[in-house]
């Protein structure tokens, strides 16, 4: 758990304001009234995230950093039930115990959000939503297996805060390695397969190279998340005393790096907003060859006009019959801001889509033929 360290609430604000910046684009894009279960689960995980850091700050300014670990037998022994050092080491482990739920729950709360907003992001797409439901069946199964280790694991449950006779390392909470290993196997394990959903998608999308290398980074983030998890156990497990104080740490910059890593693709269109005006709206840039989902070949349809702004239009990504998705998606297939019809290599206009849609279901959808321009008479009829 992280310790009473400044760094902690310095981490602490700066995820807050990635949390409220999320809010404040999904709000702008959709509304309130359109909320989905992640804009409600992320401000439950800042809240999870401040508890957890509170906690922290208690350990080190309240019970002075101590608990019932790094004791020799004879130290246990001499220690004088009714002294403050026994004290501040029963009620440090106890917030110990408190830390490590909060710090589990705070990550888990996070990668329910990811699978959510993934939920939305591969509708329709051949087999990736079934993907995304084994993800969230990983989620729960993992997350009730840590939840039970870190309340169950040592029994009795007063032998967590016992101070004489030794415990046993399973029942001191500030290194057990019970804690360590049941967290960070199942924390890297569905970092990894979340990381996996997005990514081969990403690479087939018919978008510019360089903003396909951009997204793929952007939804890569996790990679950080699992170095950070990865340090901090081996911090934790091959250290003295002070391992745990760096290990503490570690946690308290995972935790940060998650809010951050999950929340990046939702505010990326502010951040391109931001690029553009600096001039580096090129990482965005839509252009590029037609590439391939599975079979299906994804190409620009050539419009004689603008789309309107409540037009209904299918999934960017989609194989035919594909399910129509949410503006916040739109990341993936939007160009920079204010840019002009690009030509083409046979000279047509093409279409770059910069404002915000609200896009609907159809229970039926027909594709319109791609060697006939929308621009034709019935070309149009038919793909309403």
């Amino acid at each position: 758990m992280p310790s009473a360290d400044p760094e902690a609430f310095t981490l602490l604000s700066l995820g807050l304001v990635f949390i409220i910046i999320r809010l404040y684009v999904r709000w702008s894009q959709v509304g309130i009234t359109n909320f989905q279960v992640d804009d409600y689960c992320m401000p439950l995980a800042g809240l999870v995230y401040t508890a957890e850091t509170v906690a922290a700050y208690l350990v080190g300014a309240k019970f002075e950093g101590l608990t019932n670990s790094y004791m020799t037998p004879e130290q246990r022994a001499a220690l004088d039930p009714s002294s403050r050092e026994y004290y501040n080491r029963q009620w440090g482990s106890k917030i110990q115990v408190i830390g490590w739920s909060l710090y589990a729950c705070t990550l888990w709360l996070i990668k329910l959000c990811v699978a959510v907003f993934y939920s939305r992001l591969t509708t329709g797409l051949q087999d990736l939503p079934r993907r995304v439901r084994i993800g969230y069946v990983l989620l729960g199964v993992t997350y009730l297996a840590v939840a039970l280790s870190i309340l169950l694991g040592c029994q009795p449950m007063h032998k967590y805060w016992q101070i004489y006779p030794d415990p046993g390392n399973i029942c001191e909470p500030t290194r057990s390695r019970l804690y360590v290993l049941i967290v960070v196997i199942p924390n890297v394990l569905t970092d990894l397969y979340l990381m996996s959903i997005p990514l081969p998608l990403l690479w087939t999308v018919n978008i510019g190279i360089r903003r396909k290398i951009t997204l793929m980074a952007l939804f890569s983030g996790a990679a950080f998340v699992i170095m950070a998890a990865i340090i901090r156990a081996v911090t934790i497990l091959s250290s003295g005393p002070e391992g745990a104080v760096s290990g503490s740490k570690w946690a308290c910059r995972e935790s940060f790096v998650s809010i951050v890593v999950a929340n990046l693709p939702i505010i990326q269109p502010l951040i391109r907003r931001g690029a553009q005006k600096v001039g580096l709206s090129a990482l965005f840039s839509t252009t590029g060859g037609p590439s391939s989902y599975g079979k299906h070949r994804t190409q620009s349809i050539p419009l004689a006009s603008t789309i309107p702004r409540r037009q209904r239009s299918r999934h960017p990504l989609s194989i035919p019959n594909g399910t129509a998705w949410g503006s916040d998606e739109q990341i993936l297939v939007d160009g920079a801001e204010g840019s002009k019809n690009p030509k083409t290599s046979k000279g047509e206009n093409d279409i770059t889509v910069t404002q915000e849609m609200i896009v609907e279901s159809e229970p039926r959808h027909v594709g319109v033929r791609i060697d006939e321009p929308l621009s034709s008479p019935n070309a149009w009829d038919r793909s309403r």
